[in-house]
């Protein structure tokens, strides 16, 4: 998809602010905020109208990296800020930053009801499976068995999923990105933006100092084509250069070499499908009997439902015209005798 440019009269230039980034040399927020300073421009929202709000980790500096509105909030509350934001300005373009640290430990309560809820915000997650601003501790999707500073033997917890979780939470749209895939992330922050509703992206950012090579895997040229499949609506899934595809056996996914299979016995990916959508989140665990299912990237799941802030506006116009009174509302209709 090829992205226009200046339909507000803006370059992404103009979304850069003037303050020193202090990321890590070679960390992969670079590359995920050159992206979205890309993509802003194509919007035609006036920067004034564009909020990024944050909690803590490194993802966390992103608001003064931005030329537009923002607030660095305090830890895991970055949603429930913007969650504010939108509900008291509906007419704002809110933008959460946040980490697998903040936003699925001390942040998991906000997560899970800011989708549930459904507020017209973009909310992205950097999974780089490790704390990196306190320097180099297991986070909620550290894999067990990851050694870290506060795990010296490995750790013992089962990580957690994004994509299941932010479908658990019936979030509204559900997709996964990764930095070192340009062009696909800022496809998706495109379809997300334009999204009515929460949309939740969780994107592999890897840490180059505390837990580089992460996602090895899914961005070196000997290995990706084997352990990706990137989801594409209406087409069926495939990968390893076209030679394997996915097939439903019933409900189970299997592994198909499509020099023996036809590939017109394949899924066909439909983001609108919740209960697919879900078999995809669990292409998370390798798996010698399914096959070694690769990894998918891009829309799990998307469907429309109606906004937050929407309904509350059209509850309180309905209710406009009923007269407030404000000490009947603190006092009550009960009341009781002290004897």
């Amino acid at each position: 998809m090829k992205v226009e440019t200046k339909k507000n009269g803006l370059t992404p230039k103009d979304y850069a602010s003037d303050q020193d980034i202090r990321w890590c040399p070679g960390c992969g927020d670079y590359s995920i905020i050159k992206q979205v300073q890309t993509v802003l421009p194509t919007f035609g929202i006036p920067k004034e109208k564009t909020v990024f709000i944050s909690g803590i980790g490194c993802s966390s500096r992103y608001p003064y990296y931005m030329n537009t509105y923002g607030m660095h909030g305090i830890h895991g509350r970055a949603i429930a800020i913007a969650s504010g934001v939108k509900a008291t300005n509906p007419d704002l373009d809110v933008w959460v930053i946040t980490g697998d640290g903040d936003g699925l430990s001390i942040g998991g309560n906000h997560l899970i009801h800011g989708l549930r809820k459904n507020f017209d915000i973009n909310i992205l997650l950097f999974n780089n499976e490790i704390y990196g601003l306190t320097k180099g501790q297991y986070s909620p999707t550290s894999p067990t068995g990851k050694v870290t500073k506060s795990t010296p033997y490995g750790s013992v917890d089962m990580p957690f999923n994004p994509i299941a979780l932010a479908l658990g939470a019936e979030g509204t749209f559900v997709a996964r990105a990764i930095d070192r895939n340009p062009v696909q992330l800022r496809e998706i922050l495109t379809a997300a933006h334009a999204h009515k509703g929460a949309s939740f992206l969780e994107i592999y950012q890897n840490c180059i100092v505390f837990n580089d090579k992460a996602f090895d895997l899914f961005t070196n040229k000997e290995t990706k084509d084997d352990h990706v499949i990137n989801l594409v609506t209406g087409e069926p899934l495939t990968f390893s250069n076209g030679n394997k595809g996915i097939v439903l056996d019933g409900f189970t996914p299997r592994v198909v070499d499509l020099d023996v299979n036809s590939v017109n016995d394949c899924w066909i990916h439909d983001p609108s499908d919740k209960i697919k959508a879900s078999i995809l989140s669990r292409f998370f665990d390798y798996s010698i009997e399914r096959g070694s299912l690769p990894r998918p990237f891009g829309i799990f799941y998307q469907e429309d439902r109606p906004t937050y802030e929407q309904v509350l506006e059209d509850q309180l116009k309905e209710h406009s015209h009923e007269p407030a009174d404000l000490d009947a509302l603190l006092s009550g209709s009960n009341s009781w005798e002290i004897k």
